[in-house]
């Protein structure tokens, strides 16, 4: 009788865990779990390796393994791509941490803003919504339909491809285009 209810019991867990994780998206062809931070889910995605070496790079790991909230638009290695090999090359190294930490602190908003509170924001600012990041950029926020969409300082149309990835410490969601402060 105990075995049986013991078996049981962790069934029940097994599935409520993974209706937990389920929530989810995959991203980067792995789970992320709402139970671990922003850091140690993105080592965890094929899709995010720049990101997290530029992370590592800026010192910020243990920033934004802290308690949070934050919201981070995550470019993904094909949004590093676009940008001029030689200017990624440069920014990775120690003489440019600074510029790197603008760059990577323009993705961060010090809010845990899931997509339903964005587009919440945007409707309630008839149809833009201004989100100042943690490195000073004000990003312009709109959607339509389901597709969220940022204006950086440079004029440059940021698509978030996946929405909600809930963090222990905030939320993902994964960008197109690496997001760059005004030039100057």
């Amino acid at each position: 009788m105990f075995n049986k209810t013991l078996v049981a019991a962790t069934a029940v867990a097994a599935i409520s865990a993974g209706a937990a994780f389920a929530e989810n998206p995959m991203v980067g062809g792995a789970p992320m779990y709402a139970d671990k931070n922003i850091v140690e889910n993105a080592v965890n995605s094929a899709d995010h390796e720049t990101l997290v070496a530029a992370v590592k790079a800026a010192g910020l790991v243990d920033t934004l393994s802290g308690d949070g909230p934050f919201t981070v638009f995550a470019p993904t290695d094909a949004a590093f791509d676009k940008l001029p090999a030689e200017t990624l090359e440069a920014l990775m190294q120690p003489a440019y941490k600074d510029k790197l930490t603008e760059i990577l602190t323009c993705h961060v908003v010090s809010a845990d803003a899931m997509s339903t509170a964005i587009k919440g924001m945007v409707d309630d600012d008839g149809g833009m919504h201004i989100v100042p990041t943690v490195g000073g950029c004000e990003l312009e926020a709109t959607y339509e339909g389901d597709n969220i969409m940022l204006k950086d300082e440079r004029g440059q149309m940021i698509n978030v491809t996946i929405a909600d990835v809930d963090q222990s410490n905030g939320v993902i969601h994964v960008v197109d285009t690496v997001i760059l402060p005004a030039e100057g």
